[in-house]
């Protein structure tokens, strides 16, 4: 979806970029790099207080994005409230696969990590790593939830807590049929 300049941005956009989450273009800018003409978009995160320059033609490539539409932040939420799969692997290689997740940048696999690494409060505490991937995980959804849905940080984290309470009780209905099932058949 370009528009007339040829770019897919313009400026004052909200974007995503895979490695920093959301951002907004702050300008277009020519600048010259090793003595070519290089045309840039001048992207800025204020919540790590960095700017980033892009190439515009290179955009696409290096992951840069508009944000979610609707349908998948509905379903990210959904992904939220289902069941951890959580594999039997160690943990150093859940812990690379999981940053692999959150730095792609794609909503619905942050939606995955935050769901995989959620803990209720009746469940064993997190180890330091753990919450620090989860606290990013979730930071950085909350993030592009907030941006989508024009909402401020805060009422976008009580929405995604709001879904994952919810996987509460999708679980507890999923445990009580497999206990119905398991009796008839000992019937």
């Amino acid at each position: 979806m370009t528009n007339k300049t040829g770019l897919e941005f313009k400026v004052g956009d909200a974007v995503v970029y895979p490695a920093h989450g959301v951002g907004k273009v702050a300008a277009v800018e020519v600048q010259e790099v090793a003595g070519m003409s290089l045309e840039v978009y001048v992207v800025t995160f204020d919540h790590e207080k960095m700017t980033l320059r892009v190439p515009t033609k290179k955009a696409k490539t290096a992951g840069l994005r508009s944000l979610a539409a609707d349908d998948v932040v509905t379903k990210a939420l959904t992904t939220l409230k289902g069941r951890a799969r959580i594999k039997r692997t160690m943990w150093s290689r859940r812990a690379q696969e999981y940053e692999a997740k959150i730095n792609s940048g794609d909503l619905i696999s942050i939606a995955e990590v935050v769901r995989d690494l959620h803990r209720a409060d009746s469940q064993p505490e997190q180890s330091y790593s753990e919450r620090q991937l989860y606290e990013s995980a979730l930071d950085r959804m909350a993030r592009e939830v907030a941006a989508a849905n024009r909402i401020d940080k805060d009422a976008a984290v009580q929405l995604l807590s709001k879904s994952l309470s919810a996987k509460k009780a999708v679980i507890a209905a999923a445990e009580a049929a497999e206990e119905a099932a398991e009796e008839a058949e000992a019937a």
